[in-house]
């Protein structure tokens, strides 16, 4: 009996085991409020990855001559949420058929790509890819890019959770925001998520 409560007592303190999954599909501030909703995902974190100057700026990476793509880097919970079912919803949140672009965002920066760590992680992206293409989820081809992941540079501190932060500010906080950016762009996606996937979504997310 003893033996049993020290295995529950010690099972109650182990490290939760996570993975890792890196994706770019335009402006990161709106790829990162959906996955950051999702049940089983511990964290979304916006940052910069995909090109050659070391720690990047934001300005840096905005003008297109850095290489980096704003990205995501999703760490998750593999018993709660796989991996083929966070690049599925990955392919269902942005556009992954307009090269180098996402509505009135372009430029190689806001490009489609998934940062695979790995040879299994790239096969995992190909068949993702072609499952949706097979299912023509989309009209045109899909023109996302597999990159090897290097380093990733986690963005400013301003970037992270910026439409959390924005969907609790108050007028006068958003008006030093870019409020125009996000009641057009990222709110309408967000909501059309929250409603696609409720069943999914942590408790303080369901009830937004």
């Amino acid at each position: 009996m003893l033996c049993s409560l020290l295995a529950l007592s010690l099972a109650a303190f182990a490290p939760v085991q996570t993975q890792q999954l890196v994706v770019a599909g335009g402006c990161f501030w709106c790829v990162e409020a959906v996955y950051d909703e999702l049940e089983g995902v511990v964290s979304a974190e916006s940052g910069y990855t995909g090109g050659t100057v070391k720690d990047p700026t934001y300005g840096d990476v905005c003008s297109g001559q850095t290489g980096h793509a704003e990205a995501v880097r999703i760490t998750f919970e593999p018993k709660k949420i796989n991996e083929r079912d966070l690049l599925n919803l990955f392919f269902t949140v942005h556009n992954p058929t307009t090269l180098n672009r996402q509505g009135p965002d372009s430029g190689t920066q806001y490009r489609s790509a998934i940062f695979y760590r790995d040879n299994a992680e790239k096969k995992l992206a190909e068949s993702v890819i072609q499952d949706i293409t097979k299912r023509k989820l989309w009209e045109d081809p899909i023109v996302t890019k597999l990159e090897p992941l290097q380093s990733f540079y986690r963005a400013e501190e301003y970037h992270q959770d910026y439409f959390a932060k924005y969907e609790r500010a108050s007028d006068s906080e958003r008006a030093r925001m870019n409020a125009g950016y996000c009641s057009a762009i990222i709110e309408p996606k967000v909501r059309h998520f929250r409603a696609e996937y409720s069943k999914k979504l942590k408790k303080k997310a369901q009830s937004e």
